[in-house]
């Protein structure tokens, strides 16, 4: 079962992304509000998420930084930036990032990354 790793500061929308993840079949193993409580989650997690979803503009730590201490800690994670901030775009895959869904997208174009992600390595929108 393909294991995920939500990132975002707003309850509502991590609630969706659990329900939503769950119901196609993906087995959600944390969510986080922040990116200080992103990466000290990721680096305890025994077994890695298969993908995470990251939020940028967050109390404390943005998902820039905390993406790039989650690369640095292991350089294959996969992570698709899912931000209302289209100017960080390039930024995050300069930094790794596999995706960036610009919000509002739809629940069908999440999935299609989701699945895109986990058979290949892809820098697409």
């Amino acid at each position: 079962m393909i294991s995920i790793f939500i990132v975002d500061d707003d309850d509502s929308i991590r609630n969706l992304y659990r329900i939503l993840l769950t119901k196609k079949g993906y087995k959600v193993i944390g969510s986080a509000g922040n990116g200080v409580e992103a990466v000290t989650m990721y680096k305890k997690f025994p077994e890695k998420p298969d993908i995470i979803i990251m939020d940028h503009r967050m109390p404390i730590k943005n998902g820039i930084e905390a993406a790039k201490e989650i690369l640095q800690a292991n350089g294959k994670s996969k992570i698709i930036f899912a931000s209302a901030d289209i100017s960080v775009r390039e930024l995050a895959f300069s930094i790794g990032v596999i995706s960036f869904k610009l919000k509002p997208f739809s629940p069908d174009r999440l999935i299609e990354n989701i699945e895109k992600a986990i058979s290949l390595n892809y820098k697409n929108s």
